[in-house]
């Protein structure tokens, strides 16, 4: 059937737009799914190949050199179901965004679930549910994004798709619902029963898998066909009241009824369809079509955006519709080399025009927008106007930043803005000559502004630049960003592990800065109580000035002084955090009190307490699974116990071992080239961060002493 083409009327109705993204750990098959998904629905006339460097989706020159994800690409596309007992075979416009699997770049997984109505979590057949598909499916639970499940690589050696199902169930805590039986298995999968229509599909050879025939099912399949139906039937009915009475009356419910009631089911998160096939092998992908226009939710079915009066505080609610006032997420900044500065955005409510002005609410600017496209991976398609429910990219936004709200300025409203994992790496970096020098300030501004968990600072006791993030692999496209999009050349350190500092007692601190140089004078004086927080609480002031010890107006000045003093560290150097500061006293002098001097008793006061408080390092302790034969068991976990890591656990898949573990991130430097020599390139591994510990003392004391921070105290103002 004939699919519409992109510029054709997109004015479709709310209830025929789905905007989906594709989730899932690295090489689960993401981006070959995804570009099954275009060819198709017709968006492109030629299949990608990610081993040939063709994909649509991974357009970066890096993606096409390694074969990964690095950025979420958007993409929009039309799709009219075309399997047997579809209930609606209309057009209806899918909006995909395909995710990077790497860890290192899980940010942009965050930050599309963020805007995301629905997802397809992508698994391997054959490996199952692994380590990212349970942090890429946590991360959709925060943002409660209704999933279908699509079990690929079906004709993988190994592939076993009821043990998925069972891995769905039991490392996921989901309830499965199973949507299709696959015929045949491994090299000889050649189709799919449909469970619920109880029809076979079988596809024609591997080239394009355009053409399958709709037959009945084959007799060898009947009895686990009726028996997983019965199961499916039994799942659906459970959570609509209506079905069970009938149920549970004995009467056959009708299959669009099961198909309208599952719809319910998956958006409520009550139940996941799951599917199977192999998008290599162009088998299983139109029932994956259907299932997204069948069970994801349009955006009139998701909760409508909840956020805050920027002024008032009060509660503000944006449903998807065109008659609200408009109101938009941005989710996504990107340089395009040819119409610059792109903002990602999702409209809430409303309608945003080109040419017009909108508010950012979050920052209290105004801002005008130029343009409004289309985005199809790098390709663009200009737009007059964007509608509720749309994703767009908007050129023109100067000030707006990832996690930002754009609203009517008649109409405020802040939604809830996007949080971030804290990097645990960094390097430093210096360019390779004066030409490069001036470029690179500007080439690495423009790729934090991109990417939240990209960070820079300057070390001003050495000069350096010292660049955060993610993993060795974040770090190093970076590096290579800046010299091909920017050209700037540069000279990288080693990489250094992202040790932060905390405190393990309570413990109070005076600053007093007093300086006399004959004329007005300066003088602050405060008192500090410093007490620890939970791990992973951050940082907390709290004001308990009682009376007039300290005036109100020098508050935000200790505030700040402290804030400068727990971002430098004062153990080594290293941030501190998981620790509330409380000023409780002080004084304070008529005349020469100041800003600035409250601002350095302050730091002072803030470095006296903690070095009372058992001041301890803490380092980024990361989770590693490592899959390996079972003869190199013995060796990695033995390698892996040397690290200083704790082993959690191994278990069985097939002829494969899984262990997992953690292990601090500063003894697996160059664990990948170690790996691959124990066990001659046959394991493989996957690591994530998990969360800070306290660095042993032995191992804490050289590392403490090479980096001990000069005083950072101001010796005059």
């Amino acid at each position: 059937m004939a699919q519409p083409t992109q510029t054709q009327d997109r004015n479709l109705p709310k209830d025929h737009i789905r905007n989906i993204g594709i989730i899932a750990h690295i090489d689960a098959g993401k981006t070959t799914t995804t570009e099954r998904i275009l060819y198709y629905t017709g968006k492109s006339y030629k299949l990608g190949d990610i081993d040939e460097g063709t994909t649509q989706m991974d357009w970066m020159e890096q993606e096409k050199e390694r074969g990964i994800t690095i950025v979420s690409a958007a993409t929009t596309t039309f799709w009219t179901p075309v399997l047997p007992q579809a209930i609606n075979k209309e057009p209806h416009r899918i909006n995909i965004i395909d995710t990077p699997g790497h860890v290192d770049f899980t940010a942009e997984v965050e930050r599309s679930l963020r805007v995301l109505d629905g997802g397809i979590t992508v698994l391997d057949s054959e490996e199952g549910v692994q380590s990212q598909s349970e942090t890429v499916w946590r991360q959709a639970d925060k943002y409660n994004v209704p999933r279908i499940c699509f079990a690929n690589k079906m004709d993988k050696l190994g592939a076993d798709f009821l043990a998925t199902v069972a891995d769905v169930k039991d490392k996921l805590g989901a309830h499965p619902a199973i949507m299709t039986l696959p015929i045949g298995v491994e090299a000889s999968f050649k189709g799919v029963v449909l469970l619920l229509e109880e029809q076979a599909v079988i596809w024609e050879g591997d080239e394009t898998g355009a053409k399958y025939n709709v037959i009945e099912i084959p007799q060898d399949l009947k009895a686990d066909v009726a028996k997983y139906r019965q199961k499916l039937i039994e799942q659906i009915a459970e959570t609509d009241d209506k079905l069970l009475e009938k149920y549970l009356g004995d009467q056959k419910p009708a299959v669009t009824e099961l198909k309208l009631a599952l719809r319910q089911a998956t958006i409520k998160g009550s139940l996941v369809p799951i599917f199977c096939g192999s998008s290599l092998r162009n088998k299983g992908v139109q029932p994956l079509l259907d299932a997204i226009v069948e069970y994801l939710p349009s955006p009139e079915d998701v909760q409508a955006a909840e956020g805050l009066h920027p002024k008032t505080g009060q509660p503000e609610i944006r449903h998807p519709k065109d008659s609200e006032p408009a109101s938009a997420l941005a989710f996504k900044i990107q340089t395009d080399p040819h119409v610059g500065r792109l903002t990602y955005i999702r409209v809430q409510s409303g309608i945003i025009n080109s040419g017009s002005y909108i508010y950012n609410a979050t920052k209290k600017e105004k801002e005008r927008i130029g343009r409004i496209l289309l985005m199809h991976a790098n390709q663009r398609e200009e737009i007059k106007s964007a509608t509720a429910g749309e994703i767009v990219a908007v050129v023109g936004l100067k000030k707006t930043s990832t996690g930002d709200t754009l609203c009517d300025e008649n109409h405020p409203v802040v939604f809830e803005g996007i949080e971030f994992a804290e990097p645990v790496i960094s390097l430093s970096i210096e360019p390779k000559t004066k030409s490069d020098q001036e470029k690179m300030g500007s080439a690495l501004t423009q790729l934090a502004d991109e990417d939240p968990t990209f960070k820079i600072k300057t070390n001003f006791e050495t000069g350096q630049t010292i660049i955060s993030g993610m993993g060795e692999l974040h770090l190093e496209i970076i590096v290579d960003r800046m010299k091909r999009e920017f050209h700037v050349a540069a000279n990288t350190g080693n990489p250094q592990v992202a040790y932060k500092e905390t405190i393990k007692q309570i413990a109070q601190g005076e600053g007093k800065y007093i300086r006399q140089s004959g004329g007005r004078g300066q003088y602050g004086h405060c008192l500090l109580r410093v007490e620890p927080l939970p791990r992973g609480e951050g940082f907390k002031f709290l004001n308990e000035i009682k009376g007039a010890a300290i005036p109100r107006e020098f508050i935000p000045a200790v505030e700040k002084g402290v804030k400068e003093a727990v971002q430098n560290g004062v153990l080594a150097g290293y941030p501190l955090v998981d620790l509330s500061v409380a000023v409780y006293d002080g004084s304070y002098h008529e005349v020469d009190s100041s800003e600035i001097a409250f601002k350095i008793a302050g730091s002072m006061a803030l470095q006296n307490a903690t070095k009372r408080a058992d001041l301890v390092l803490l380092e980024p302790i990361m989770k590693v699974e490592v899959t390996s034969p079972e003869e190199f068991m013995g060796d990695i976990i033995g390698d892996l116990s040397s690290k200083r890591a704790q082993i959690l656990g191994t278990k069985s898949r097939g002829k494969t071992r899984i262990i997992t573990a953690q292990a601090p991130l500063a003894e697996l430097s160059r664990y990948a080239t170690i790996l691959r020599s124990m066990s001659q390139g046959r394991a493989a591994y996957y690591m994530e961060p998990s969360h800070y510990e306290e660095v042993p003392a032995n191992i804490a004391a050289p590392i403490v002493a090479q980096n001990k921070p000069q005083a950072t105290v101001e010796k005059s103002n």
